[in-house]
């Protein structure tokens, strides 16, 4: 089976987002795979996707404060800055976070870890909703 969709998440502020739930609940043809892969693709380049913890929001405040410290706004070596300063460090940070995901489906759910959970990563202060291609394969 092969089955693919447009997930449409609403905006959110500018951090890492735990979508494991919102995301899936988008997904009802998971339940019916015994075994296969979910592939998700984010059609953004400000925005990435990523798998992390899921229990201590803290987690997900301290990577954000990290990136914003190895990806600073307004470094002077920036020449993309039309678009305000937190444009061109979205670009950095989504190429070195990643735009896509594969997780793995068991018995009609994603095989994640016991503490693991899929993170938008929104790297725009003022972004629209984010579009995710998921794509299910398996049987």
């Amino acid at each position: 089976m092969w089955h693919q969709r447009i997930v449409t998440l609403a905006p959110r502020p500018r951090g890492f987002h735990l979508i494991s739930r919102e995301l899936l609940g988008e997904l009802p043809e998971l339940g019916e795979l015994s075994v296969g892969l979910l592939h998700l693709f984010i059609q953004h380049t400000s925005a990435s996707l990523a798998i992390n913890e899921n229990a201590d929001p803290d987690v997900r405040g301290d990577l954000e404060r990290h990136f914003n410290v190895m990806v600073p706004e307004n470094a002077p070596y920036y020449a993309h800055t039309l678009e305000g300063p937190d444009d061109m460090p979205a670009h950095i940070k989504t190429v070195l976070i990643g735009e896509s995901l594969t997780v793995p489906i068991r018995d009609g759910a994603p095989a994640l870890g016991t503490w693991q959970g899929i993170y938008l990563c929104e790297h725009r202060d003022h972004a629209g909703g984010r579009r995710i291609v998921a794509t299910l394969q398996g049987e």
